[in-house]
C-alpha cells in the first residue's frame, strides 16, 4: 500500500513538473505594447491662423526672454515675429505676452506688414511650464487603459522641469526605462474653479513623460492605480519631461484638440499614433477631477506624502497632461515569469526566505526584462511628432 501510494505519488509529481515545464517552455514573452496606426503618414505643419495661434520663445542676446509668433516653420529653423512688434509685453508666460498684445491681431493679410526673426529649434525655450510640479494623467486613452488593466482615469503629481524639444534621457544601468507621448495644456492663470479654466488662456503643446518601470512594479497597487503610490516616483526625474518647440492658442480647444494627431517612433520604428479626440476625459474634464482632489496628501513621492498640487490649485506655472495612448513598452509579468518567481522563492526557502512570493516575482520579473534588453537603451533616438505641436527628438544616454 505504502509503495503503491509512493509511486502513484511519483507519478503525479512528474506530471506536475512536466506540466510547469511545459507552461514555461510555451509562455509568450511580448516586447512591447501593439498600437494601431493610421494609413495616412503624419504631415506636420503649423495651425492655420483662422484657427489657432502658434508661439515660440527664445534667449536674446542681452538674456531676455522674447515671445515670437511662428510664422513659418522648415526643417530646424522657424520664421516668427516677435510680439512686441504686435505691441505686447515682454513676459516668462508666453501666454501673458500674448494677452497683452494692444496693437493688431497678425493674419495672413497682415503678416508681411512686420519683420521676422529666424530661429533654430535646439535655441528654443521648452515649450513647458517654468514650475516643478505637474498634473499626470493616468489610463485617459481607452487602449492604453486596456493594456494597463486600468477601470478608471486618474491624476498623480508630477516632479520635474520641463526640458527643450531637443534633448537627452538617460538610460540608468538596471532600470527600465518606457517612453510615452502626450498632449499638455498651460494657463496664463491660477485655475481654482472650471470657472477660471473657461475664462483662461490657453496654450497646448507637444511632451513627453518617461517612466523608470522598476518603480512602478515596486511601489504601485495593482488592484488601484489610484492609489497614490508608484506613478509619481516612477514618472519623475530632471530628464523625464521633454517638451515641444511651440505652445498653441486655439480659438476652438475642443475642436482643434480632438483633430491633434501625436505619434512615436523609436530608433524610426512606429510606436505610438493617436487623436486627442481618443481621451475619455478632454482637458476641461480632467481640470475638474484635477481639482476635486486637491484635499488629501495622499500621494507619495520619495518617501513622503503630497497634495496632487502644492497650493491645491492648478497655478499657472503647472502643466496638465492628457495621458498617453497605446504601445508603450511595458507588458505584465508573464507566465514564465511567475512560474520563475514561485521557483526561485521556494529555492530561497519559501516562507524562512527574506522576500515574500510577491516580492519574488517582482523582482524575477525586472531581471527578465532587463535582460531580454527590450526597454530603451543608450544609443536610441525617440521622436514624438504631432500634427501641428512642431515634434521632439530625445538621444538616450548612460
Amino acid at each position: 500500500m505504502i509503495k503503491r501510494m509512493s509511486r502513484y505519488l511519483g507519478m503525479f509529481g512528474l506530471v506536475l513538473i512536466t506540466v510547469i515545464v511545459v507552461a514555461w517552455l510555451t509562455s509568450s514573452d511580448p516586447k512591447l505594447n501593439q498600437a494601431s496606426f493610421e494609413k495616412t503618414p503624419l504631415v506636420e505643419g503649423l495651425a492655420p491662423f483662422e484657427h489657432a495661434t502658434t508661439l515660440a520663445q527664445f534667449i536674446d542676446e542681452d538674456g531676455r526672454t522674447v515671445t515670437v509668433q511662428v510664422i513659418d516653420y522648415s526643417g530646424e529653423t522657424i520664421t516668427g515675429i516677435n510680439l512686441a512688434e504686435l505691441g505686447g509685453s515682454p513676459n516668462d508666460n508666453p501666454l501673458l505676452a500674448f494677452a497683452s498684445i494692444s496693437t493688431v491681431q497678425l493674419n495672413a493679410a497682415n503678416v508681411d506688414d512686420f519683420p521676422a526673426i529666424k530661429v533654430e529649434i535646439s535655441d528654443l525655450l521648452p515649450s513647458g511650464t517654468l514650475g516643478s510640479s505637474h498634473l499626470g494623467t493616468g489610463t485617459n486613452f481607452p487602449e492604453h487603459a486596456e493594456e494597463a488593466g486600468s477601470q478608471s482615469v486618474f491624476n498623480f503629481p508630477k516632479f520635474g522641469k520641463a526640458t527643450a524639444a531637443r534633448t537627452e534621457v538617460a538610460a540608468k544601468p538596471g532600470v527600465l526605462l518606457d517612453y510615452e507621448v502626450e498632449l499638455c495644456i498651460r494657463f496664463d492663470r491660477d485655475i481654482e474653479t472650471v470657472m477660471d479654466f473657461d475664462t483662461a488662456v490657453k496654450g497646448l503643446f507637444l511632451c513627453g513623460d518617461f517612466t523608470n518601470r522598476n518603480a512602478l512594479v515596486e511601489l504601485v497597487d495593482p488592484d488601484n492605480l489610484d492609489s497614490g503610490h508608484g506613478f509619481s516616483d516612477s514618472k519623475s526625474g530632471p530628464d523625464f519631461f521633454p517638451t515641444g518647440p511651440f505652445i498653441v492658442v486655439p480659438k476652438d480647444l475642443a475642436s482643434f484638440v480632438s483633430n491633434l494627431r501625436m505619434t512615436t517612433s523609436v530608433n524610426q520604428q512606429a510606436r505610438q499614433d493617436a487623436r486627442g479626440g481618443e481621451m475619455t476625459l478632454d482637458f476641461r474634464q480632467l481640470a475638474e477631477k484635477s481639482l476635486a482632489d486637491m484635499s488629501q496628501q495622499r500621494f507619495l513621492y520619495a518617501d513622503e506624502f503630497h497634495y496632487l498640487a502644492p497650493h491645491k490649485r492648478i497655478d499657472s506655472n503647472m502643466t496638465l497632461m492628457s495621458g498617453t495612448a497605446e504601445g508603450v513598452i511595458f507588458t505584465p509579468p508573464t507566465r514564465r515569469d511567475l512560474i520563475e518567481g514561485v521557483v526561485h522563492y521556494l529555492a530561497a526557502g519559501g516562507p524562512l526566505s527574506n522576500n515574500t512570493l510577491i516580492e519574488s516575482v517582482k523582482q524575477t520579473f525586472i531581471s527578465n526584462e532587463l535582460n531580454s534588453g527590450h526597454y530603451l537603451q543608450p544609443g536610441d533616438v525617440v521622436e514624438y511628432h504631432s500634427s501641428y505641436l512642431g515634434n521632439i527628438n530625445i538621444r538616450v544616454t548612460e
